[in-house]
């Protein structure tokens, strides 16, 4: 139904209006007696057979919802209905900020993909905090952190150390974006030593909790694989937890939308089905040359089961999705956990 009738709908309006729109409908959808569980008996699958542990933490399931979904920690349980194991909330910045001029989401249906170049809009880790404290999780959370825009990059370390203090108590997770195309000057902060100095000032705030927290680093689909190297020299040196694997790309191959339209919408991240093959050759380069010795999180272009089980084979531990859930609705977490099942009841 959502492929066939409310897809079609909802691409006739402004991708960014959409979103605004979803969350809105959930809110409203949710706090009508009963809809909550109906959603959790269509799509979500609870099964031990899904579950998986890594980081200490029990997963109730692979799949998770990446960053950028969830903005403002206000959905995340509406998202657990229907069916995640985790979700990312983020990027989170310590000041709220609007993010880069409109239209900022563009859609290439003939792609099954996604042009943004949000920006980091957000309203600031307090409202997260608020919304967190507010409404329990009932879902594993990770915090995906980054600096503001205004934030000087020689300053950015009490950016990330600033959102990390104020979350350590109400997520599972941390999430280090250094690698978000959409804001000016981040992908400096991806230079060997930059992002050391930044691991680092967090390691030493986590090491001094009674339990630490897990501590990822979410890296460009686009390294060569030197820059692979250094991402594995700068895990093994710091003790960093794992790694995610990717965000979104700045290449534009290949695609099949006109490239008149895509000189048109501009700069921006690109994620979808294109991403999937060089997501895939991402996360099993570290798995391999890690020995599998680093976890990683494998993200982008999942947009079926096969997709999935795809980045799966490659090495990853998790999985998340976004633009395959935008395109294929919840439908697509159910479809992959079945397809999970029934896979490892054949092994």
């Amino acid at each position: 139904m959502y492929r066939f009738l409310i897809r079609p709908l909802l691409f006739l309006f402004p991708p960014e209006t959409v979103h605004h729109w979803v969350v809105s409908g959930l809110h409203t959808a949710f706090s009508i007696p009963g809809i909550k569980n109906l959603v959790r008996k269509i799509y979500k699958i609870d099964d031990p057979g899904l579950e998986t542990e890594l980081f200490g933490i029990r997963f109730p399931n692979k799949i998770g919802m990446a960053a950028g979904f969830d903005k403002q920690a206000n959905i995340y349980n509406h998202l657990s209905a229907f069916g995640f194991g985790h979700v990312e909330i983020g990027t989170v910045n310590p000041l709220p900020q609007p993010g880069n001029p409109k239209p900022r989401l563009f859609r290439l249906k003939k792609d099954k993909a996604l042009i943004n170049r949000m920006g980091f809009n957000n309203p600031g880790v307090d409202v997260f905090v608020h919304n967190l404290k507010r409404n329990k999780p009932e879902i594993i959370i990770g915090g995906n952190i980054g600096k503001n825009t205004l934030t000087p990059n020689d300053e950015a370390i009490d950016d990330y150390l600033f959102c990390f203090q104020k979350l350590f108590d109400l997520v599972d997770y941390f999430v280090i974006n250094v690698s978000c195309p959409n804001i000016e000057g981040l992908s400096k902060l991806q230079d060997k030593d930059e992002l050391i100095q930044i691991i680092e000032k967090i390691n030493a705030d986590n090491n001094l909790r009674p339990k630490r927290k897990p501590v990822l680093l979410k890296i460009a689909p686009d390294l060569n694989d030197e820059q692979l190297d250094d991402v594995l020299f700068i895990v093994e040196k710091t003790n960093i937890d794992g790694i995610i694997a990717t965000n979104t790309t700045t290449t534009r191959d290949p695609l099949t939308t006109d490239a008149r339209i895509i000189e048109k919408i501009g700069k921006g991240g690109l994620s979808g089905k294109p991403l999937r093959k060089k997501a895939t050759e991402t996360i099993r380069y570290l798995v391999q040359k890690s020995d599998g010795k680093i976890p990683v999180i494998g993200v982008g272009g999942i947009m079926n089961p096969e997709d999935a089980i795809e980045k799966l084979n490659a090495g990853a531990s998790l999985i998340q999705v976004y633009t395959g859930f935008i395109y294929y609705g919840p439908a697509l977490v159910r479809n992959i956990n079945m397809k999970l099942l029934k896979k490892s009841s054949s092994n």
